[in-house]
């Protein structure tokens, strides 16, 4: 594996383990972080030794969005020539299974690499939500497509509208993931769990997989397309960088009056 600055990876048996590494700042996305988690997801996943992987974070927070520092000064034109949020989608398209051991904070970009993830597993900590349309914009990273083909349309839509932040206990209960373990537990679940994947047959695992995506993904396909540009085109709006400014100087935001 090659060097990350902002992720550790390491290997137990036929697991491999991604985690965030960007404490000071909660894990949160920028460029180079989106590049490397998925990075090392991918490394992973063409190593023939490896049959499921784990992608953790830290003690205060799994990933807790983007990095305002970094987003807020996105424009139109850079977010569609740059194809914003994209590099990531490569995480949904690996073959191998990879389990999201949540634990603390796992808002909007959080929320959604956990979606694109095949297993979810939540200590009761963890804290989910798609909080974007407080900023002004929308989840760029295929947030409202996977949440809605989880837990239907009514809830979808609840949760991408009030941008209010859910628990790992009602996440477990609509259905958006697997299972809520105690505090302590997370990792030696996740583990177990993603031992007994990679022990079953390989090509069985990913064709199990492939058909399970088959069905749950291929429709989302037309969707995430156009909420991508939806996303791109809300970073022309006069709401978004008033709602990323307020929130970066901790105030409440005056958006504008229709």
């Amino acid at each position: 594996m090659k060097e990350y600055k902002y992720m550790k990876t390491e290997r137990k048996g036929n697991v491999g383990i991604v985690t965030f590494n960007r404490p000071e700042a909660l894990n949160a996305l920028n460029e180079q972080v989106e590049t490397e988690v998925t990075d090392a997801l991918m490394e992973f996943d063409a190593d023939d030794s490896i049959g499921c992987m784990i992608l953790a974070g830290g003690e205060k927070a799994f990933c807790a969005g983007a990095d305002l520092k970094w987003i807020a000064s996105q424009d139109f034109e850079s977010a569609y020539r740059t194809d914003l949020a994209a590099y990531m989608d490569k995480v949904a398209e690996l073959r191998k299974p990879v389990i999201a051991a949540v634990r603390g904070y796992a808002f909007g970009g959080g929320t959604e690499i956990s979606l694109m993830c095949d297993v979810i597993i939540a200590d009761t900590t963890a804290k989910f939500g798609l909080t974007e349309v407080t900023l002004g914009v929308i989840p760029g990273g295929g947030g409202p497509a996977r949440l809605a083909a989880a837990v239907g349309k009514a809830k979808a839509m609840y949760y991408v509208l009030t941008g209010k932040p859910f628990s790992a206990e009602e996440a477990e209960r609509i259905g958006m993931i697997t299972k809520v373990v105690e505090d302590g537990k997370l990792m030696d679940e996740a583990l177990k769990v993603a031992t007994t994947i990679a022990n079953n047959p390989r090509l069985a695992v990913l064709a199990g997989k492939e058909s399970v995506n088959q069905q749950a993904e291929t429709p989302l396909i037309s969707a995430l397309k156009v909420a991508r540009r939806l996303f791109h085109g809300l970073f022309s709006t006069s709401d978004q960088k008033e709602g990323m400014t307020a929130f970066a100087e901790k105030r409440k935001p005056n958006y504008q009056k229709y």
